[in-house]
């Protein structure tokens, strides 16, 4: 492997005389700074993060940087309003507001405005979204419904990964790490081309096996490698932008060959501004993925999307944002034994058009209506409504609320999963299978009383109907919508910079859900619809030792996981950074100092413990 890492990085030019990457640091950003962000997921327009009339958190590039993380699932683990789970080497489960498991499906991801989920399951697989961290400029990480603008499946919320402009990412990169778990590398190269800017890169890593409680190793090894670009002309006026990936890895198994996954993606996008302060945007792109596990199934995904909005003042006080899209897929499967997909290749389609209209009721009130039609195969049209109300107090507080209707519409597991792959079935599908439903209700808050103190609270409270049970037809199970119940809980965070060199970051989440079957319903198992704690909290500590060294620390504490039973568990991650010489970094990051080994997710005696890791790392930069 370390030989396939060396190999993917020859191609990668070092251009002497290289401009040198302008890296961030603790003392540029103030907390006034950091609430006027530009954000974009909220409104699908740039608003400062203090006016988002939404439960937002927004995890920067820096922060990135100094936690000290290899991985976006890990990188996640920095907002507080999500819960993520590691289950083994390369899989994870990550949700908000509830649901969690290994094939969540009420949680919509976005990487530079391509949607990533899978339509076999609604979700994600992790293993197979990646990119470059350094080249990451904010996570925008929306807990709560989305789905008036973002469609189905934004539920419980959205998680949208914005990479910097290419303009930003001028120079060389280079960086190598090893630890006792994990090795990899990386490399980027960034150039003037044609009045525009491009970047290259290419990365590649191979994490070593997970074990379980009695020492005994899991086969999850898992090897991966990445490479892509990045280009972009013009200006945020008037630009475009053309970037693609293409990926390979393979991760061990217990029996037979090793699974394997591979794919890339193309992506264009025209932005232009027009008279009047109206705005236009158009994107399309192609993904291609391929999934080979020997001895379950295989999968080849296509699909080709493309959407269009456009944002304009109708009057002084009011802004309207509409557009549409399209998505098609081609999902071709092919079926083992034990399990198939009837029909083992199938056409998926939807479209969409939404409208949203924001208008300024005086120079404290803000009124957001806005309703989006998307159409699925199975489930034909959807209404997805919301209502936000935002309240300027002052320059420096905001209270909104928020009323939502959204659904996560069927995936092929709802209607095509059939075990055994010839009758007699054990599972056969669910021909009735609808779109479960979500209404939820928000109230939130948000204040920077001082200028070193920052805060957010939401509290929730969601009704959900439809949702997925396990149902007794004839000799055989079909899937159907006979649970329903309600979450509720409070989600908060803040921010406290205690001195101009030394930054805190804490964050507390509750959740309380109470989940039944309808009457008649034969299903008793609750637990199938996701495994949460009732509360997790978590404190982070950014200190600029000196000029040149830096020290981060991360606490959380994660509740005990009802159904399987999970233990509770707290961790700490360190990161000791030191700035040898304008262009090189050294670092040392160690994970899980309190323990030598916890599971998070999974049920005993086969989960995967994870255990304590040290990961050393060079960066050079020109």
């Amino acid at each position: 492997m370390r030989k396939r890492i060396a190999l993917a990085l020859l191609w990668m030019p070092i251009a002497a005389g290289a401009q040198v990457l302008a890296a961030g640091s603790l003392a540029d950003m103030s907390l006034e700074d950091l609430a006027n962000l530009s954000v974009t997921s909220v409104s699908r327009r740039a608003e400062p993060l203090s006016q988002a009339p939404a439960a937002l958190y927004v995890i920067t590039g820096e922060d990135i940087r100094r936690s000290g993380v290899t991985s976006l699932p890990e990188a996640l683990r920095l907002a507080p309003n999500l819960e993520v789970a590691r289950i083994d080497s390369r899989q994870y489960a990550i949700s908000a507001r509830g649901f969690n498991n290994a094939i969540g499906n009420k949680l919509l991801v976005l990487i530079d405005g391509r949607t990533v989920y899978t339509p076999l399951f609604s979700g994600v697989f992790w293993d197979a979204q990646d990119t470059l961290l350094d080249d990451v400029e904010r996570i925008e990480v929306i807990s709560g419904p989305g789905a008036t603008l973002w469609g189905a499946n934004a539920v419980n919320g959205v998680i949208n990964v914005i990479t910097r402009s290419a303009h930003e990412t001028r120079g060389t990169l280079a960086e190598a790490g090893a630890g006792n778990k994990e090795r990899g590398i990386s490399a980027r190269h960034g150039f003037d081309l044609n009045g525009g800017a491009m970047r290259i890169y290419a990365k590649a890593f191979e994490r070593d096996n997970t074990v379980r409680a009695n020492g005994a190793a899991v086969p999850d090894e898992w090897h991966n490698a990445q490479t892509g670009f990045r280009g972009d002309w013009g200006s945020a006026a008037r630009g475009f932008t053309l970037q693609g990936d293409l990926y390979r890895g393979s991760i061990q198994q217990a029996v037979g060959d090793d699974t394997s996954i591979s794919g890339g993606n193309l992506l264009g996008r025209i932005t232009r501004e027009l008279a009047g302060g109206s705005r236009v945007q158009a994107q399309v792109y192609y993904d291609t993925t391929q999934r080979d596990i020997p001895g379950s199934f295989s999968e080849r995904l296509n699909t080709f999307d493309a959407e269009a909005q456009h944002s304009f003042q109708a009057t002084p006080n009011q802004l309207i944002t509409w557009g549409g899209g399209h998505r098609r897929a081609y999902d071709r499967v092919t079926n083992s034994a034990q399990l198939a997909f009837l029909p083992d290749a199938t056409t998926l389609r939807w479209t969409n058009v939404f409208a949203q209209d924001e208008v300024a009721l005086g120079s404290r009130w803000r009124l957001t209506l806005g309703s989006k039609l998307e159409s699925n195969v199975y489930t034909g049209t959807e209404f997805l409504p919301s209502a936000r109300l935002a309240w300027k107090l002052d320059e420096h507080r905001l209270v909104w609320t928020a009323v939502s209707r959204a659904v996560r519409a069927p995936s092929r597991i709802d209607r095509d999963l059939f075990a055994p792959a010839q009758p007699p079935f054990l599972i056969a599908g669910g021909p009735d299978f609808r779109s479960e439903v979500a209404k939820v209700y928000e109230l939130g808050y948000r204040a920077q009383p001082a200028a070193r103190l920052s805060y957010s609270v939401t509290g929730f409270y969601s009704q959900y109907d439809h949702l997925r049970s396990v149902e007794r037809a004839g000799t055989a199970f079909v899937l159907a919508n006979r649970m329903e119940g309600r979450g509720k809980g409070i989600e908060a965070w803040g921010t406290l910079q205690v001195t101009p060199a030394w930054r805190l970051n804490a964050g507390a989440l509750l959740l309380d859900q109470d989940l039944r079957f309808e009457p008649g319903s034969a299903d008793t198992n609750v637990a199938a619809a996701g495994n949460d704690p009732k509360h997790q909290f978590s404190l982070r500590s950014s200190h600029n030792l000196a000029p040149k060294h830096h020290l981060d620390l991360m606490a959380r504490y994660v509740g005990a996981l009802p159904s399987p039973a999970v233990p509770a568990y707290a961790a700490l991650d360190a990161r000791y950074a030191w700035q040898v010489h304008r262009d090189l970094e050294l670092s040392v990051t160690a994970q899980n100092l309190f323990d030598h080994s916890h599971p998070e997710f999974g049920a005993a005696p086969n989960r995967s413990e994870i255990e304590r890791g040290v990961f050393v790392r060079a960066k050079w930069m020109r």
